[in-house]
C-alpha cells in the first residue's frame, strides 16, 4: 500500500474526479478505483469491493457515498468532508449554472430548443439505466418469481404513484426480510426540505429512483416547474459531471433560486454523509448482515423496476410530436448502437436546437 495521501491530494483528486465523472455511478466507480486501488494502492480490492456492496445496502447515491468512504478511510473524517465536498461541488456549480439558463422565464428560443430536445430524450435513457441494472439484480435474486414480483411493483410505481414509491421500495424490502425469516405474512422552504430529504435518504437503486419521488412535488403538487423544465432538469442531471442525484438542485433553483438549489443539494447530500462518517468502521457488519442484504434483495429489484417504470411519465410529459422523433432516435443510440448517455442528450439537444431555429412549435 503507498504512503496515506495529504488532504490536498485528496482534495486535489477528488475534486478531479468531480469534473471528469460524466457517466453516472459506474463511471465514478471506476474512477475511484483506477484512482485508489489501481493506480496508488491507497485501498485493497478487496476492502473496495466490500465498500461498493455497503455503499448499496445503503440509501442514497451510492456513488457519493462510495467517494465519501475512500476519502474517510484514507484521511478520516476531515478528509471524508474535504473529499465528498470537492467530488459534489464542481458538477453541482455547473448544473445551477445551466439551470440559470435553461429555467428562467424567458430563454431564448434556441436555448428552449436545446431543452425540449434534451428533455425528450430522457425517457430513454431511463430504460437503457434500468436495462444495464438487471442482470446484477437477476443474479443477487434468491427467488425470480418474488424478484419478478418486486420488479413490477416497482415499475407500476413509478408509472403511476411516484410520490409513494419509496413506500413501495421499503415496503418490497419489507417483505423479503419476512420471507427469508419465515414470517411471510408478517409484511414555505420545508416542503422543498422534505422533497430533498426523500431524495437523499430514501431512495434505493440509483439516480434515475428520485425522478417519481420528485416529478409529482415540483410539477404537480408545488408547481414550482413545468412538465418540460422538469424534464430539462432531468436531462441537465445526465450532462453534467458528479453523481445524478445533482437533479435536486435544479429542482431546488426552480423552487427558490440559487439559495434553494444551494439548500436541496446540502439535504439531499447530508444523508450520505452521515451515513459514512456515523458508519463506515461498521461497513463490513453491514455487509454481512442478512436482513440487510435481505431488504436489498426486495427493494433492489423494484427499484430497477422503477427505474424502467418513470419512463412512462417522462414520455407521457412531452406535448411536440417532433419530441417524440427525438426520443426514437435516442432509444436508438442507446439501446441498439450502444451510444453513451451524455453524447445521446447532447444530439437531442442539438436536434431541438436546430427544430427551434426551423419554427418549430416549443413546449410551454
Amino acid at each position: 500500500m503507498d504512503e496515506r495521501p495529504t488532504l490536498a491530494t485528496v482534495v486535489r483528486e477528488w475534486g478531479r474526479i468531480g469534473c471528469i465523472g460524466f457517466g453516472g455511478p459506474p463511471a465514478h466507480i471506476a474512477l475511484l478505483r483506477r484512482l485508489c486501488v489501481d493506480r496508488k494502492r491507497w485501498i485493497g480490492p478487496r476492502e473496495f469491493e466490500d465498500a461498493i456492496a455497503a455503499c448499496n445496502l445503503l440509501p442514497g447515491p451510492a456513488s457519493t457515498q462510495l467517494a465519501i468512504y475512500c476519502a474517510w478511510r484514507l484521511r478520516g473524517r476531515l478528509g471524508a468532508l474535504l473529499g465528498g465536498a470537492a467530488f459534489i461541488v464542481p458538477g453541482l456549480v455547473l448544473i445551477l449554472l445551466l439551470s440559470a439558463l435553461f429555467l428562467e422565464g424567458s430563454p431564448p428560443r434556441w436555448v428552449r430548443g436545446a431543452g425540449a430536445g434534451a428533455g425528450a430524450a430522457v425517457a430513454a435513457v431511463a430504460v437503457q439505466a434500468a436495462l444495464s441494472l438487471l442482470p446484477d439484480s437477476r443474479r443477487r435474486a434468491e427467488s425470480l418469481a418474488r424478484w419478478a414480483v418486486y420488479l413490477v411493483a416497482g415499475g407500476l410505481a413509478a408509472a403511476t404513484v411516484g410520490p409513494w414509491l419509496v413506500l413501495v421500495l421499503v415496503g418490497c424490502g419489507a417483505i423479503e426480510i419476512a420471507v427469508r425469516r419465515g414470517h411471510a405474512h408478517a409484511l414555505s422552504l420545508w416542503p422543498l426540505v422534505w422533497v430533498a430529504f426523500k431524495v437523499g435518504a430514501l431512495s434505493y437503486g440509483g439516480g434515475f429512483v428520485i425522478v417519481p419521488l420528485m416529478q409529482a412535488d415540483a410539477v404537480t403538487h408545488y408547481h414550482w416547474m413545468t412538465s418540460g423544465q422538469f424534464l430539462n432538469a432531468v436531462a441537465l442531471g445526465q450532462v453534467t459531471p458528479g453523481p445524478v442525484v445533482q437533479t435536486v438542485a435544479a429542482v431546488g433553483y426552480a423552487a427558490a433560486g440559487v439559495g434553494g438549489g444551494l439548500l436541496a443539494a446540502l439535504v439531499a447530500f447530508s444523508p450520505s454523509f452521515a451515513f459514512v462518517l456515523l458508519g463506515a468502521d461498521r461497513f463490513g457488519r453491514l455487509r454481512e448482515n442478512r436482513d440487510a442484504r435481505a431488504f436489498l434483495a426486495g427493494a433492489g429489484p423494484a427499484a430497477v423496476g422503477a427505474i424502467l417504470g418513470v419512463s412512462i411519465p417522462l414520455a407521457r410529459a412531452l406535448s411536440e410530436t417532433w419530441q417524440f422523433g427525438v426520443l426514437a432516435g435516442a432509444a436508438v443510440l442507446l439501446l441498439v448502437l450502444r451510444r453513451g448517455v451524455v453524447t445521446t442528450i447532447v444530439l437531442a439537444g442539438a436536434a431541438g436546437v436546430v427544430a427551434a431555429l426551423a419554427g418549430a412549435s416549443l413546449p410551454h
